[in-house]
C-alpha cells in the first residue's frame, strides 16, 4: 500500500466508510476511532429511528437482528440490520455493528467498529479495532489491544515507509481492511494495519512491530 497520511488510512482500508454513519469521523487516525468509541456510539444511537430499533437504555438492536439467549450486550452498543449475536457472545466498551455481522459463541468484542458482513466465528477476542466489510475471523483468532509484555505501553504502528511511529494510545488492536481473512488461532499483535484482502495464516503471529 502506498504511503498514506493517518487521516486517509480508514478510508483506504474500508471502502464504504464515507457512505456509512461513521463518515463524520472518517478523517480520524485508525487508533483514534476506538479510543472514542463510547462517545461516538452514543451519538450514533441517539440518531436511530425507534421504529427500526429496539432501544433499551444505551443498547440498540435492529428489529431484524437475532440475539440468542445468553449473549451479554453492554452499552453503548448499536447492532445493525440482519446481525446475528450467538449465545455466550460478550459485547462491551462501546461497539457499532453494521448490517449482517455475526458474533459467534464465546466471542468478545470490545470498543470496536465492525462493517457489513464481517464475522467473528467463535471464541475470538477483538479489542479497540476497526474491522472492514466482509472480514472473517476463524475460530480462536485474536486481535490483541494492549502491550502487556513491556513496560512502555504506548502502541506503535509501522508505516508504509517501514518506520515505527507512536500513536499516543495505550490500547489499539488493528485496522483490518475489507475482505481480510484471519485464520484459526492466529494472533494479531497490537498496532496492526492489515490491507484489504490480507490473509493471515492459521496458528500464526502477526506482529508488525517486528521488522520484516
Amino acid at each position: 500500500m502506498p504511503k498514506l497520511a493517518d487521516s486517509d488510512l480508514l478510508q483506504a482500508h474500508v471502502a464504504t466508510l464515507a457512505a456509512s454513519p461513521l463518515a463524520p469521523w472518517a478523517a480520524l487516525a485508525p487508533w483514534a476511532l476506538p479510543s472514542q468509541a463510547p462517545a461516538i456510539v452514543r451519538r450514533l444511537l441517539a440518531a436511530l429511528p425507534a421504529v427500526d430499533y429496539a432501544i433499551d437504555g444505551d443498547v440498540a438492536v435492529h428489529r431484524s437482528a437475532t440475539v440468542e439467549p445468553g449473549a451479554v450486550l453492554k452499552g453503548p452498543l448499536v447492532v445493525g440490520p440482519g446481525c446475528f449475536i450467538a449465545a455466550g457472545a460478550y459485547l462491551r466498551g462501546g461497539n457499532w455493528l453494521d448490517a449482517r455481522c455475526s458474533i459467534g459463541p464465546g466471542a468478545e468484542l470490545k470498543s470496536s467498529f465492525v462493517f457489513a458482513g464481517t464475522a467473528l466465528a467463535h471464541f475470538n477476542f477483538v479489542g479497540d479495532s476497526v474491522l472492514g466489510a466482509g472480514v472473517n475471523l476463524e475460530a480462536g483468532s485474536i486481535v490483541c489491544n494492549h502491550r502487556n509484555e513491556r513496560a512502555a505501553k504506548e502502541i506503535l504502528v509501522r508505516g508504509a515507509d517501514g518506520t515505527l511511529r507512536p500513536t499516543g494510545c495505550e490500547k489499539f488492536g488493528a485496522l483490518v481492511g475489507d475482505g481480510a481473512r484471519i485464520g484459526a488461532n492466529a494472533v494479531i499483535a497490537p498496532g496492526a494495519l492489515l490491507a484489504p484482502g490480507r490473509v493471515v495464516a492459521r496458528a500464526s503471529l502477526l506482529d508488525q512491530e517486528i521488522a520484516p
